[in-house]
């Protein structure tokens, strides 16, 4: 059971690393503050969901701490402007995690908070610090980078 729960905040933490070193480093500092905090855990809701959270909180505050998010300047609703459907081609999930943990720090942020965590950008923008506007366009972008770096995959293994 505690190697499922260990196993579960490895992931969130590697969703947020640029890398598996970065990950495991998340790892030990989530340890610890689950170990300071364990007494704030009042038995409502999910426990898998507080650790997951208490791994996202960790994992932001690490890169607040390193590297000040970028701001982006022009910021425009793009949230519809650009589908990330690439056909019905599957994807190896390494693959599809590395180009992930390729992006800048600011769209990695935001895709795994609103895709993969189901976040909004209004909770998005709170938590990073940043606009909504921001939020999307960052959104927007990193979809457009994953996009364009599947499709060079696609073509490189076609050859």
């Amino acid at each position: 059971m505690y190697q499922l729960y260990a196993d579960t905040i490895f992931v969130t933490c590697l969703k947020y690393s640029k890398n598996y070193a970065d990950a495991e480093d998340t790892l030990q500092d989530c340890f610890i503050t689950i170990f300071d905090k364990i007494h704030q855990y009042k038995n409502k809701g999910s426990f898998e969901g507080w650790l997951k959270r208490i791994a996202i909180n960790t994992a932001l505050q690490k890169y607040r701490k390193t590297s000040p998010l970028e701001i982006v300047t022009d910021i425009k609703d793009q949230e519809n402007e650009d589908d990330f459907t690439i056909e019905n081609d599957i994807y190896n999930v390494d693959i599809l995690l590395e180009f992930v943990q390729q992006l800048p720090d600011q769209y990695r942020l935001v895709f795994n908070l609103f895709v993969l965590d189901g976040y909004n950008h209004k909770e998005i923008a709170e938590m990073l610090h940043i606009s909504q506007g921001t939020s999307k366009s960052n959104l927007s972008r990193a979809r457009k980078l994953l996009k364009e770096k599947l499709i060079a995959y696609k073509e490189k293994e076609e050859k």
